[in-house]
């Protein structure tokens, strides 16, 4: 194995299990944002210096950081960028492991001695610091860059937002679940939650389930069902990806376990200790399932026709 090949391996390790930490302790690391008082403020992604939301693995990673260290800002920058805005991270303070995925093409000779193109994916370690380490900053940089909305707006919102993916969702019964065979979402009657809140982020579990089919994202699993991982890597994405829709629409995802996260935790050990890809695999397929919901909604429509 090549030296770059070790040091990817070694990055997914570390990455890995610094959430199986997590998950040994009964805690979902992806929840920790919302586990202080900051369930009263913005729930947001983290952003990139620019505002940019960051995106799959990267989310977890700094919002666990964020919790860990206390940090109340979401910003978060590489020490070049802060010498850029003329401001530099204070002596002592040390930086937070992201990741950059991407693919680069090689040519290569196949077997009858032909010219082919092969894409290489690799994966680059790199560190960012949180506003709250760095001094000299402009004063932008330390206010919430969106300010609290109305919770009845924030709902108002997040309902328009499900109408516009046409999804087909029944309400009745005790269950929340996705039927591929009907190609319908099946929640219980609003009235059955706690709040609002809690209705919209078990919706959004589910509305992440129905972007799998072939005819939307194709996410096809199944060469998994031999090892029978599959459900937990199914189950894994829904859940990652409702936390990030979650955060998008300014809804604090369920606190409270639903019936049947103690198994899915276990499931979730076992599957990240065995395969120290899964938490990545799992977060990029997450990312595109809420990107493809971001896609359906009106506003992204009016995008592409000005693009």
């Amino acid at each position: 194995m090549s030296n770059t090949e070790n040091r990817r391996v070694d990055l997914y390790s570390r990455i890995t299990d610094k959430i199986i930490e997590d998950l040994a302790k009964g805690v979902r690391p992806w929840m920790k944002p919302w586990n202080s008082a900051n369930t009263a403020g913005r729930i947001t992604r983290p952003l990139r210096y620019n505002g940019q939301p960051y995106s799959g693995v990267n989310v977890l990673l700094l919002w666990s950081e964020g919790v860990a260290r206390g940090y109340t800002s979401s910003r978060w920058m590489t020490f070049k960028q802060s010498l850029e805005l003329g401001a530099a991270v204070r002596k002592g303070e040390t930086g937070t492991t992201v990741v950059f995925a991407s693919r680069f093409t090689k040519s290569d000779t196949d077997a009858s001695g032909g010219e082919v193109e092969r894409e290489i994916p690799f994966l680059k370690a790199y560190s960012v610091f949180n506003v709250e380490q760095i001094e000299g900053l402009p004063e932008q940089y330390h206010h919430r860059l969106v300010p609290v909305v109305d919770p009845v707006d924030r709902v108002g919102h997040a309902d328009q937002f499900f109408r516009n993916t046409d999804a087909l969702i029944r309400h009745g019964g005790n269950h929340a679940f996705f039927s591929p065979g009907a190609d319908l979402i099946q929640m219980p009657p609003f009235e059955n939650f706690k709040d609002a809140a809690s209705y919209y982020a078990t919706l959004s579990h589910e509305v992440v389930h129905w972007t799998a089919p072939a005819h939307r994202l194709g996410r096809d699993l199944s060469r998994y069902a031999k090892d029978k991982s599959k459900r937990a890597r199914e189950e894994l994405i829904a859940e990652l990806g409702s936390c990030f829709l979650c955060a998008d629409l300014g809804i604090v995802p369920e606190l409270e376990p639903r019936p049947g996260h103690a198994s899915y935790l276990n499931s979730w050990l076992k599957l990240l200790t065995d395969d120290r890809r899964a938490i990545f695999q799992a977060a990029a397929h997450a990312q595109r399932a809420v990107t493809f919901l971001h896609s359906l909604q009106p506003d992204a429509a009016d995008e592409r026709l000005d693009a």
